[in-house]
């Protein structure tokens, strides 16, 4: 997968700078780029003002005081407070301290006073203990007195790892290096970190490589080479057919997953539905096929037509005996399967039981409700999803704010692009839909999740405040416009970091300039 999205926990960053230094860079040069790069980033957001660096005595606190130098020597009013005495320091922060050629004050909220920037160097994302004592106290008064702060690695207190929280308060700009950490992406921590810029530090390329990292950052990156595309000479039939098994009386889930399907490129799509409704779905489906079941059994002998390619139940299907044995029945076929909402929920009486019945290409969607009637609750949201994905053979799609898409093999993905406007009912029904179509297709399980999730949140920014799960199928064909011409210019990464910047910035305005959306209304 491309490094580029590559995410390093805290142990692979470490490793990462130990081969750093053993392929010939001095950690004092390492520190020395580190903290020019803080300074840089300062000087281009705020002009000349009195700034308090807070240090700690570990790196962090060694990367605070070179930011401290290059911020004073070009002529910016500093202060510098450290936890500990600089006798603690050691290695390269003690080599880089003695450079310093100010007052080191302790630190204590006198230290704020004055202060129209604060500099948190305290602790890196390597902290595994709340903050407390003075650290918490002067953090909290900088949070209070509603001075900006500038966090280094991480806004101390933040776990790069889980991305928890304990006594962190808001940065509204995080310098962290080499690559980002799953802290920066998961909640609360994506929260506190405000603007996260990841700084180059002269890590050679070949060290990224040897790290091996398993973790990424959702973008089309990473999966856009893999996104199916019509051919020329193709036709509806090799594009793909995707079947739903419909619900009654809820019919609305299904149906925005059926369009959200045929809209992600599945050549066909299928409700089967109980012949009571057929008349609501035959009556608000043009593009969707409907086909009635009489009997409860027509579902298996549907099942045996080859010439379909993926497999979805779950959204409005209802809770108990018939779904949970609908979901074994497409299980049993092998071929790629979604199990969303109600499928998921009829399992949790006997978890096991899916487990089992997961021999091959499989998705699972849930909820954080959902996750947990199936699955361990306990711990921080990348580790519950990969540990889930390894016991049930499944791709596990763990939705919200900051979704996971974890594989068995332990290979993990985070999405940081769902806007708030995606806290809508009916949205997690339409990405099930556009993972089907993808599946149908024929794209690989985690990276169909993976893009769809991703595209997801595309819509959902293009559009903006108003939405409803209704108007997410008819952005898609902008979206898939913009990755097709990504393809083209092959310039993805720039565009897909443009797009998350102006969803920072509040607007969907310079989103729509990307997206020439069928659909897109102005809010």
């Amino acid at each position: 997968m491309d490094l580029k999205n590559a995410l390093l926990d805290v142990r692979q960053m470490s490793e990462a700078d130990r081969l750093t230094v053993a392929a010939g860079i001095p950690s004092t040069d390492l520190m020395e780029n580190a903290g020019k790069a803080v300074a840089r980033e300062i000087g281009q957001r705020w002009s000349q003002r009195r700034v308090t660096v807070l240090c700690g005595t570990g790196g962090n606190g060694g990367d605070g005081f070179v930011a401290a130098r290059h911020l004073s020597e070009a002529g910016w009013a500093v202060r510098l407070a450290l936890l500990g005495t600089v006798d603690q320091l050691s290695g390269a922060a003690c080599h880089h301290a003695g450079q310093w050629r100010g007052m080191v004050e302790p630190l204590t909220c006198a230290a704020l006073d004055g202060a129209e920037l604060v500099v948190d160097a305290l602790f890196g994302a390597g902290l595994d203990r709340a903050l407390e004592g003075s650290s918490l106290a002067v953090l909290t008064a900088a949070d209070r007195r509603g001075i900006p702060i500038v966090a280094i690695d991480v806004p101390s207190g933040v776990m790069g790892d889980t991305g928890g929280a304990l006594g962190a308060v808001a940065a509204v700009l995080t310098v962290t290096f080499l690559r980002k950490k799953p802290g920066h992406l998961l909640l609360p921590g994506r929260r506190l970190c405000g603007e996260v810029v990841v700084a180059d530090i002269g890590t050679p390329a070949s060290v990224l490589e040897q790290v091996a990292p398993d973790i990424f950052e959702n973008g089309p990156e990473l999966w856009l080479g893999e996104l199916p595309r019509a051919q020329d000479d193709g036709n509806k039939y090799n594009r793909g057919h995707a079947l739903i098994s419909g619900g009654y009386p809820m019919t609305g889930a299904t149906r925005m997953a059926a369009r959200a399907a045929a809209r992600a490129g599945a050549g066909l799509t299928t409700i089967a539905v109980p012949q009571v409704a057929l008349p609501i779905y035959a009556a608000a489906l043009t593009s969707v096929m409907v086909r009635p079941l009489m009997v409860t059994e027509q579902f298996g002998s549907l099942l045996e037509d080859r010439r379909l390619t993926a497999l979805l139940i779950g959204p409005g299907a209802g809770v108990g005996d018939e779904t949970r044995g609908r979901a074994l029945a497409m299980l049993a076929t092998g071929r790629p399967t979604l199990l969303d909402a109600d499928a998921l929920t009829s399992f949790q009486e006997n978890p096991a039981s899916l487990d089992r019945a997961i021999t091959g290409p499989c998705v699972l969607t849930p909820h954080e409700g959902e996750f947990s009637r199936l699955f361990d609750p306990r711990g921080d949201k990348l580790t519950r999803s990969r540990v889930a994905a390894r016991r049930s053979g499944a791709i596990i799609v763990l939705k919200g704010s900051d979704t996971v898409i974890a594989a068995p093999d332990g290979r993990a993905i985070i999405n940081a692009n769902a806007p708030s406007t995606l806290a809508t009912a009916g949205a997690g029904d339409v990405l099930s839909g556009i993972i089907l179509g993808l599946l149908a297709q024929g794209m690989e399980p985690f990276l169909a999740a993976a893009a769809a999730v991703w595209m997801h949140g595309a819509a959902a920014t293009v559009f903006g405040p108003g939405l409803i799960a209704e108007d997410l199928p008819d952005l898609l064909p902008g979206v898939f416009r913009h990755l097709d011409n990504l393809k083209q210019r092959g310039c993805q990464a720039a565009d897909a970091r443009s797009l998350q910047q102006d969803r920072r910035c509040g607007t969907a305005q310079g989103a729509r300039k990307h997206y020439a959306c069928d659909g897109a209304k102005e809010a």
